[in-house]
């Protein structure tokens, strides 16, 4: 009762954090919807960046420049005009094991002027410990150098490195969000003093809980940053052009989850005890309410990761879907939407299910979309444009 009592107190703080994240009841699962019979347009898919190792993120920089992390050998990497360089940075700093390392970018949208950008990676804790942290960098093209500005946020547990999450978003009105993994720890996502399995929202300068927080009234400090809990391992993370944020998460042996975020919400994942897999991705028998899922895989799990919604007319159908990159099943998966978040169609072009694993999806300022395969050797970011 305390539990719900507190979410209740924090859910009336919600008025100054603005319209993009809502704080209504979410809507009842819905399952995958077949695929429209509305043509189409064809995709030209193009091998823009080669020789990568395990690319997790891409992120234009301005003039065609394009910045790279390498999950495992932790390379931060600069293409431009046909040419990839290596940044030097503080790499010994990065600590890599498992599903965790140099993961997620973020770059700032005053990127112009004051040239920062933002990484979530594996950290040093001290001694033998280890996190999942967040740090802002300048980048210095003149030098090849990203220089550390500071920690923005440490302390996101990691144990051998599984569901390490992590995607960084910057939300329109400028607070950085985060999507983290539970750590394969099954206490952490329900535990709103963990700063694991959530969605956080900071300030992406001084690191601070986002005023608008649900939570920011609590005496935890940790608890100040949660916006949303209830999540195993968030990889993908994308605001709508109506503002709302979705979350993109892998699911156990079943239902990978597309969620639509509201502050203050539970979405369902509590594997105890122990580490108990076996539970619903979403369970409604948990004490209060959980927040269903817009869209699930069902059995077995397609391993969805990173997302971006699809904007421009000549995407025909296309348009205003939201693209979500599969790492098992090797798709893009097209997903439409109506205002109100509910499914109507799903499609996964065979133009994107012939270069193995995709990990992340980013739009590009012409409305192109940049993915990064995961096959770990001879990986690529592949640029894809509607043909015509």
């Amino acid at each position: 009762m305390r539990r719900v009592a507190v979410v209740a107190a924090a859910l009336s703080l919600l008025a100054t954090a603005g319209p993009a994240i809502a704080s209504r009841a979410a809507a009842p699962p819905s399952e995958p919807a077949a695929d429209t019979a509305t043509k189409a347009p064809a995709l030209t898919v193009t091998r823009q960046v080669r020789n990568l190792e395990h690319p997790w993120d891409v992120k234009p920089l301005g003039d065609g420049r394009l910045l790279i992390s390498e999950r495992d050998s932790r390379r931060l990497l600069v293409w431009s005009g046909g040419r990839l360089r290596s940044l030097s940075y503080p790499r010994g700093s990065v600590w890599v094991s498992g599903e965790t390392g140099l993961m997620s970018l973020a770059v700032d949208p005053n990127f112009a002027k004051n040239k920062r950008f933002y990484a979530c990676h594996g950290g040093f804790a001290g001694g033998l410990r280890h996190d999942v942290r967040i740090t802002a960098f300048r980048l210095d093209l003149a030098n090849l150098r990203a220089v550390r500005v500071r920690t923005l946020l440490s302390g996101i547990q990691a144990t051998s490195g599984r569901h390490g999450g992590c995607r960084l978003l910057i939300q329109r009105g400028g607070a950085l969000l985060v999507g983290t993994g539970d750590a394969a720890v099954g206490t952490n996502p329900r535990n709103l003093d963990s700063l694991n399995g959530k969605v956080l929202r900071l300030n992406r300068f001084t690191g601070k809980p986002w005023p608008g927080n649900p939570f920011i009234g609590s005496a935890n400090t940790k608890r100040r940053y949660v916006v949303t809990y209830g999540h195993r391992n968030i990889q993908g993370l994308a605001q709508r052009a109506d503002g709302s944020l979705w979350s993109v998460e892998h699911g156990s042996f079943r239902d990978d989850e597309v969620n639509r975020i509201f502050a203050g919400s539970d979405y369902g994942w509590h594997p105890v005890p122990g580490y108990n897999e076996e539970v619903p991705m979403t369970d409604h028998s948990l004490p209060g309410a959980q927040a269903a899922a817009r869209w699930r895989s069902g059995d077995p799990t397609v391993a969805t990761s990173g997302a971006t919604w699809v904007k421009g007319k000549r995407w025909g159908v296309y348009d205003g879907t939201l693209a979500v990159a599969c790492l098992k099943d090797s798709k893009v998966i097209f997903m439409k939407f109506d205002r109100s978040g509910k499914l109507l169609w799903t499609r996964a072009p065979a133009a994107l299910q012939q270069d193995g694993r995709l990990r992340s999806v980013t739009r590009v300022a012409n409305g192109d979309l940049l993915i990064t395969t995961a096959n770990g050797t001879e990986d690529v970011v592949l640029r894809v444009r509607p043909r015509g």
